[in-house]
């Protein structure tokens, strides 16, 4: 398994509530696991966790078999690339640039990047289709242009991991599309893939794995046609959805029972 997880549980302060607990995870190459769960439930807390980036309270990560506690930052990077939700742009630099930055794990202190590492993000730069502001400074695109730049980032890191915290958030329905059958590629290409979503949709699409984060902080995962139903997606959103056959879509679909648009609406 190229990541395990075991029994991880993270709470802010040894005092209070835990954001979730008994988590466990395994993950090979080439799958693909999708996070779902209402908001505040913890999601991108837990995707922290495994990005070496805060500390669980309790549990193990393994990464190819070698304990996070084990590892450099350098070496947790070389295996595990992290997308986030939202990231400032504080300096100008050009996209290009930006996704070259993904080759930092191999370079030196004070190394600059060479032309190869050039030749490896204009390779990603191109498959993603993001030639047309590769060279526009990274302040002055769109949010959805940045997620774009942060997957090309990502993936030019060249992991054997790679996690997308909502990926699709800021992104128009074709650009959110495309993320996902990139998504489907990457897993085809061998990359372990997590993503975190707030579309049951999205967890449909791209098949595999899937868990559910709830409000208590407990997590249920398996293959997604067992974790998909409509029981376990009205437990975590708290209205009639349901998961029916669509013939036109080829396919299963989340659905939205729009008889509830006639009733009033109770927030919990």
């Amino acid at each position: 398994m190229i990541l395990e997880v075991k029994n991880l549980a993270f709470s802010y302060h040894k005092s209070e509530k835990q954001i979730f607990h008994d988590v466990n995870i395994s993950l090979a190459a080439g799958e693909i696991l999708t996070i779902l769960g209402p908001n505040g439930a913890g999601k991108s807390t837990l995707l922290n966790c495994l990005a070496n980036l805060i500390k669980p309270t309790k549990g193990k990560i393994l990464l190819d078999g070698k304990s996070h506690e084990e590892m450099s930052l350098r070496e947790v990077a070389q295996v595990l690339g992290y997308v986030p939700q939202n990231h400032a742009a504080t300096y100008s630099y050009r996209v290009r640039d930006f996704v070259v930055m993904g080759r930092a794990p191999y370079l030196g202190i004070f190394e600059k990047p060479k032309k190869a590492d050039y030749a490896i993000a204009n390779k990603i730069i191109r498959e993603l289709g993001i030639e047309k502001y590769a060279d526009k400074p990274y302040t002055e695109i769109s949010g959805g242009e940045r997620q774009q730049a942060m997957i090309a980032r990502a993936i030019t890191q060249e992991p054997k991991i790679i996690m997308f915290d909502e990926p699709t958030n800021h992104l128009d329905f074709g650009n959110q599309m495309r993320t996902i059958m990139k998504i489907k590629d990457l897993a085809s290409k061998g990359y372990a893939v997590i993503m975190t979503t707030h579309m049951p949709n999205h967890a449909i699409m791209l098949q595999g794995k899937t868990a559910i984060l709830n409000r208590a902080g407990e997590l249920i995962c398996g293959k997604t046609e067992d974790i998909i139903t409509d029981e376990n997606l009205r437990d975590i959103y708290q209205v009639d959805v349901r998961v029916v056959d669509v013939e036109a879509a080829g396919g299963k679909l989340c659905v939205f029972a729009q008889n509830q648009l006639r009733k009033p609406c109770l927030y919990q």
